[in-house]
């Protein structure tokens, strides 16, 4: 042992001499060529959620922006609520939505939808519905 590895023994800060080992792997087969590409995966394993509400409140409105918040679509039916309050939560709702860059459409007479800014509403979401058998469920349309 020289002198250089004694003083790096007595500092503490001996070398320690690895082995390395060598596995052979089996060669890759160039038979089915795969380019490299950039692209992501547009699947998700998160579920999305839908909040249905038919509030009898104002003081529901806090609720439903936290769900706007979370990423969560908010359905409000007003069919049993009063008018006036129907339309101090729908502006108050309708402004959330805005602040988050959400969209917001109506799908009946006393129905409306209400999603953040990571779901698009289609053009025309009450024809796609009646088109499937769910036209009724907006109240009014049959």
């Amino acid at each position: 042992m020289g002198k250089m590895n004694k003083l790096w023994n007595w500092l503490g800060l001996e070398t320690e001499e690895v082995k390395e080992e060598y596995i052979d792997l089996p060669a890759v087969s160039d038979e089915n060529p795969r380019s490299i590409s950039n692209v992501v995966s547009i699947h998700s394993n998160k579920t999305m959620k839908v909040v249905v509400c038919e509030p009898d409140s104002f003081d529901e409105v806090q609720m439903l922006a936290d769900h706007l918040k979370n990423r969560k679509q908010v359905i409000l039916n007003f069919e049993n609520t009063p008018k006036d309050l129907s339309q101090r939560i729908l502006d108050f709702v309708s402004g959330t939505t805005y602040a988050l860059d959400g969209n917001s459409q109506q799908l009946g007479q006393h129905v409306f939808i209400f999603t953040p800014s990571n779901v698009e509403i289609s053009r025309d979401a009450r024809s796609i519905m009646r088109k499937h058998g769910l036209g009724g469920i907006f109240g009014g349309d049959k």
